[in-house]
């Protein structure tokens, strides 16, 4: 894995820098979003997209648990200008397109989205986002759920790039590498009854000597291809795009960019989507369209060290780790936390109805 780069100067100062920015800004009234343990209060000086993130994150709005842990403002306007310099982050393993640049603060640390102009500062209790936040919700939606990751791996656990869903009274996770469905499996699952925990990332740590999983709130994102092989999320295709989208071949189909946002609720029905379950069985995907026949193999995960990159997650610029914890823990300490989980390897060719039917019958 990569690891977010340093800088060895501070470039100015956070509690300056969030009052130059949030000056004469006047606030809607807050309101309060509860993710596992965590209540976060979010300010918008913009009621319309104050609208547009209680309608995103509405099955998660609520009684909080306890006191506020995180406060977030969110300011709608024209992406600002920095006086400190920023640098540019270097692009993930396979891609070349510089997506953020970000300076360290005394305290903290400033981002600035290219694409956007948006500018997030975040540190301490201070937490802000700037910029035409209502035409890019999806940033800002992404650095609160950052946030909330952040809190929780500075209590202990470790990231992992993978789905999850509860089903029978046991929690899965599902890993694998990019582009091969942890998602739109997850779903599939979730017509067989299973509830959904996590899209794409999840929180993963020992509670009371037990291993338990936190998702993300943030919605599955499917191509349309996704759409039309799950009778359950066609809905969120019309039915032009639906006759437009089967007039292609299906490896098309798997590689489309095009996304679709899956409001759980909506397409499976109320109180489908809980963010914390027990962490008890691990499948890796390790398979590829059109390689054959399926093959399933449970697996001991220590004597496959290379598969753990499939579920290990880069932290990130958006993390900024509390005293004495690394930027990125080690395969060593994965395998340590995901040692009381049994793993299921699914290797050959990518069979979505298969992978289902088999992870049913293991979970039996």
């Amino acid at each position: 894995m990569s690891s977010t780069p340093s800088q060895n100067e501070t470039a100015c100062n956070l509690a300056d820098l969030v009052d130059s920015l949030s000056k004469d800004v006047r606030y809607t009234e807050p309101f309060l979003l509860t993710l596992d343990d965590c209540t976060i209060e979010i300010k918008c000086s913009s009621e319309a997209f104050k609208k547009e993130l209680t309608r995103y994150f509405l099955p998660l709005l609520g009684t909080p648990h306890g006191r506020v842990k995180i406060h977030i403002q969110a300011i709608e306007g024209p992406g600002p200008s920095l006086s400190c310099p920023l640098t540019p982050q270097k692009p993930g393993p396979g891609k070349t397109k510089i997506k953020e640049e970000w300076a360290l603060l005394d305290t903290g640390r400033v981002v600035r989205k290219v694409n956007s102009g948006i500018i997030m500062v975040f540190g301490g209790d201070q937490n802000l986002v700037a910029g035409p936040c209502l035409s890019y919700p999806n940033q800002v939606i992404n650095f609160i759920n950052n946030r909330f990751i952040e809190y929780k791996l500075n209590k202990g656990g470790l990231l992992g790039h993978a789905a999850a869903v509860f089903s029978n009274g046991l929690g899965i996770a599902v890993a694998g590498f990019s582009g091969m469905g942890k998602s739109t499996l997850a779903l599939h699952l979730m017509n067989v009854g299973a509830d959904f925990v996590s899209n794409d990332r999840l929180v993963m740590e020992k509670t009371g000597g037990h291993l338990v999983m936190s998702g993300v709130a943030k919605w599955p994102r499917i191509n349309p291809g996704t759409a039309l092989n799950n009778p359950s999320l066609c809905g969120v295709l019309t039915a032009q795009e639906q006759a437009d989208f089967k007039k292609l071949p299906q490896e098309a189909l798997w590689r489309l960019e095009h996304k679709y946002d899956v409001m759980i609720d909506q397409c499976y029905g109320p109180a489908r989507f809980r963010l914390n379950a027990p962490l008890d069985r691990l499948v890796l995907l390790n398979w590829r369209l059109g390689a054959g026949p399926m093959k399933s193999e449970e697996i001991k995960l220590a004597h496959h060290r290379p598969l753990l990159q499939a579920i290990m997650k880069d932290t990130g610029l958006f993390y900024l780790p509390a005293k004495g914890l690394p930027q990125n823990p080690s395969e060593d300490q994965y395998l340590d936390l995901l040692a009381p989980c049994r793993v299921l390897a699914l290797s050959g060719g990518a069979d979505f109805d298969q992978a289902t039917r088999t992870i049913m019958d293991w979970l039996s």
